[in-house]
């Protein structure tokens, strides 16, 4: 009797390569990249107390300038 270990789909190696196209190691960093925004964006809006469009000037308060 041996004692055999369960095979995962994805070996470490493979799940960290940087490969182009719909791989799983792709939607892996794919997922990464989009929680460090995530954060950075929850971030931004923490500490300039404001939301990210405003910070960034893309979205204006509604009030116009005279002049």
């Amino acid at each position: 009797m041996t004692n055999k270990t369960p095979q995962t789909k994805m070996e470490a190696a493979v799940r960290n390569d940087w490969a182009y196209g719909f791989t799983p190691g792709a939607e892996n960093w794919n997922g990464r990249l989009a929680m460090i925004g995530f954060v950075a964006a929850l971030l931004i809006e923490v500490f300039s107390k404001q939301g990210v469009l405003h910070f960034w000037g893309i979205l204006s308060s509604g009030v116009t300038p005279v002049g």
